[in-house]
């Protein structure tokens, strides 16, 4: 679907993979999630927590998202679909847009196919990462 590298980390890609293992025989429209989340992370460049670079969005990070379509810009924490809340901001790694942001950096503009068609958005900022926050102490 995309051309650009992404990264996770390998604990993330663990998680997901457990995920993608759970829910593997639902239908219809989660079964394209799936599908769309496992092509994802099968061109995935797996690194570390430590190697992981603190503007990549990974599981948990909060960020800052524009819609390059409408201007608007919102605050979003990707999250397994246990713990979305999209009107707490929790955004749900399975939502077509939250497979679509995993492993992209700040600034990247991604554009993914939606229900309603397509969709540009640009990582403004990653404003919290769980890695970046575990930097080990000497």
């Amino acid at each position: 679907m995309r051309d650009k590298p992404i990264y996770i980390t390998d604990d993330d890609l663990q998680s997901l993979r457990k995920l993608l293992e759970s829910k593997g025989k639902l239908e219809g429209r989660d079964k394209q999630s799936l599908r769309d989340l496992k092509n994802e992370l099968d061109r995935a460049i797996v690194l570390s927590a430590r190697e992981i670079p603190h503007y990549v969005l990974t599981m948990h990070s909060k960020f800052r998202l524009k819609d390059l379509d409408t201007g608007d810009v919102s605050e979003y924490t990707l999250v397994y679909p246990g713990e979305a809340d999209i009107s707490r901001g929790k955004l749900s790694v399975l939502a077509p847009i939250g497979t679509a942001l995993l492993g992209y950096q700040e600034l990247d503009t991604i554009e993914w196919r939606v229900p309603a068609g397509l969709k540009r958005f640009r990582i403004e900022q990653i404003l919290f990462q769980p890695e970046a926050s575990e930097v080990p102490t000497l």
